[in-house]
């Protein structure tokens, strides 16, 4: 026992420090635990020796992440995507495990070596493709659609290797007759466990819901899982299986999602737990006494998985681009693919000498996978002349769409934010031009008189086909900040003037975006927790009048533009509003009469406020009367439309 708890303490604590490396420099995890695996495996430092005991418990991992997938399975959502899963994604995978099979014996190796080798190669990385390409809002564009079509189909088509593999590895001539009761005895299972078996598990769930226990809830989630993992292997299948249609009979169920919650903790530790395994079984001398095979695999697998998926995309009718793009970023092996080729190795089906060649290949391919999809787009841009046909396209009916538009507002992304920001702007009449990087929903507000248009926010070039250098303001709807933050980069380098209105979804980066330019910065979590308090002080009695009054001294400290309004040509008819204080933005040219003076040279404190001066984009603080103005400074002044035009003059021309 303390010889075990020592391992386990040793697994833990390298893998806490590699992994947080790992986060710090936004890798998959996943390769901290390879990374961890290969140091103290039995082949380098040799602190943990390759036991039964870990093997088995690591194979809990692969039994919850099949669970998993089983709970995303969803027939309409397979649907939906049929032509990418059904079509892209098939013919990819057995295009791929049938060419490895074909080619494989001509060097020495069976055909059961190449349906092994040739399922882990057809392969890639959900979990690193799917998150870089939420990182970079392309999951709506039409090479993200494909990409996560192909990556789904692979994920289902592990359920079939991973039936068929323990097969394989069966000596002799009754093979096909093994492989045909596997097949059979996978049916029956699916059969009786998806159309049998819904019923009696919502029926049961209810029963364990009503006791209100999360203790009992998570044990009968375990039991349901591992029992039926277990009758899969006593009927001479897989762990696996067993997990999936766990997994699939749940999905059913209402419960679907405080089950994917729950067994989230066990399924991300048993997996690191696996993944470490499989950095344990790397010999690092025979991959460097072999080097240029590893080299030669590595190169050979990516190009020809690179050029198959591109002539497959292409054969389905995407243009060069977007096939390309989906190459790219699918070129990589995964992590089902280090699954399969563990499964192989141990059931005999590779010999050693091949799983470390292939292992370290696939290995070397992930830990350059995001490397390459970011230089992706750059690549694509070089091997097409089409797409930039395409993007100037996009450019143009985006500018024509704002080619009469003058002092309008440029929003950027059309979800609900959006959306309701565009109607509170339409009740007022001020004209805006929203761009949105998901076709469908573009295609949805088409009838809103061509105000919304396709286009990616994060570039320069569509920002400017938007008509940035004759717009109002820019409000940026969608809480990403690094795509906020290359916006205001743009604006801040094209139009420093403009003030931009960012939504983020906490406070964690209010200054990074203050400080990039942002005019202001709205939390969701602060205007929650403002209306909440508003309801809770009425509910307990509080005067209507002093909630509204706490409510908006708050929001005045925490926004300086609650403090009064930048006036547009809407506002005139409104009389009214011209006894309110208004913001006024000033861009002071080379000749202006306040540039290098003193703030307190200029008598503005009897006039106006100066609340703000953006200097190059950034925003400072309120100037102090010591306060010297240079070429190219946005004075931001709070004050009656007279006093406002003084101001003006007093800093243009004295």
């Amino acid at each position: 026992m303390p010889q075990t708890l020592q391992l386990i303490l040793v697994l833990l604590g390298c893998a806490v420090v590699v992994v947080a490396a790992c986060r710090r420099f936004r890798l998959p995890p996943i390769l901290g635990y390879l990374i961890v695996g290969i140091a103290v495996g039995p082949h380098a430092l040799a602190w943990v020796p390759e036991s039964a005991e870990t093997t088995g418990l690591a194979e809990f991992g692969i039994v919850f992440l099949m669970f998993s997938i089983g709970l995303e399975f969803s027939l309409p959502q397979l649907k939906a995507m049929r032509r990418a899963v059904f079509g892209l994604g098939l013919a990819q995978v057995v295009i791929t495990a049938g060419g490895a099979m074909i080619a494989l014996p001509l060097l020495g190796l069976g055909w059961q070596a190449g349906v092994a080798l040739g399922g882990a190669l057809a392969m890639s990385s959900t979990a690193i493709v799917s998150k870089m390409l939420a990182e970079r809002m392309e999951l709506a564009t039409p090479h993200g659609r494909d990409i996560m079509g192909i990556l789904l189909f692979q994920d289902l088509a592990v359920v079939a290797f991973l039936i068929v593999l323990p097969s394989l590895g069966k000596p002799g001539p009754d093979l096909a007759w093994t492989l045909a009761a596997a097949g059979f005895k996978a049916a029956v299972a699916l059969a009786l466990i998806l159309f049998f078996g819904q019923k009696p598990m919502r029926a049961w769930f209810h029963v364990v819901a009503r006791s209100r226990s999360p203790e009992l809830f998570m044990l009968n989630v375990l039991l349901i899982t591992l029992g039926l993992a277990e009758l899969t292997a006593l009927a001479g299948l897989s762990l696996a299986l067993g997990a999936f249609l766990a997994g699939m009979l749940i999905a059913e169920t209402e419960y679907r999602y405080q089950v994917e919650d729950d067994i989230k903790p066990f399924r991300d530790v048993l997996l690191g737990l696996f993944f470490v395994t499989v950095g344990m079984a790397l010999d690092l001398s025979v991959v460097a006494a072999h080097g240029g095979w590893v080299l030669a695999l590595l190169l050979v697998s990516v190009a020809v998985k690179l050029g198959l998926i591109v002539a497959l995309s292409r054969a389905f009718g995407a243009p060069l681009a977007t096939s390309l793009r989906t190459g790219f970023y699918l070129a990589q092996a995964g992590e089902f693919a280090l699954v399969l080729l563990a499964v192989a190795r141990d059931d005999g089906i590779v010999t050693p000498f091949v799983a470390q060649l292939a292992l370290a290949a696939m290995v070397l391919s992930m830990l350059a996978a995001p490397l390459v999809i970011h230089f992706a787009e750059a690549m694509v841009r070089k091997f097409t002349a089409n797409d930039w046909l395409a993007r100037a396209a996009q450019l143009t009916r985006i500018a024509a769409t704002t080619m009469a538009r003058q002092d309008h507002i440029v929003i950027c992304g059309f979800g609900r934010s959006g959306q309701n920001l565009a109607r509170l702007l339409e009740r007022e009449d001020i004209a805006f031009v929203a761009l949105d990087s998901d076709p469908q929903r573009v295609r949805e507000a088409a009838g809103d008189g061509g105000s919304v248009v396709y286009g990616d926010a994060g570039r320069r070039e569509a920002l400017l086909a938007a008509g940035l250098m004759k717009a109002r303001a820019l409000a940026i709807t969608f809480a990403d900040t690094p795509v906020a933050l290359r916006i205001l980069h743009h604006v801040g380098a094209l139009r420093p003037e403009l003030p931009v209105i960012v939504r983020t979804i906490d406070d964690g980066d209010i200054d990074r975006l203050l400080k990039a330019g942002a005019a202001e910065v709205v939390p969701e979590v602060q205007e929650g927790s403002l209306m909440l308090a508003s309801h809770a002080l009425l509910l307990v009695g509080v005067p209507l009048a002093r909630v509204l009054a706490r409510i908006r001294s708050i929001r005045e400290e925490r926004y300086s533009l609650f403090r009064g309004f930048f006036h547009g040509v809407s506002d005139a008819a409104d009389a009214a509003e011209n006894l309110q204080p208004r913001l006024h933005s000033v861009l002071l040219p080379d000749r202006a009469h306040a540039i290098g003076k003193p703030l307190s040279a200029l008598k503005l404190a009897g006039l106006v406020e100066v609340t703000g001066v953006r200097r190059r984009g950034a925003r400072s603080r309120t100037p102090d009367p010591d306060w010297r103005f240079e070429v190219g400074d946005v004075v931001v002044l709070l004050g009656l439309p007279g006093e406002l035009a003084r101001a003006e003059q007093r800093l243009l021309e004295g």
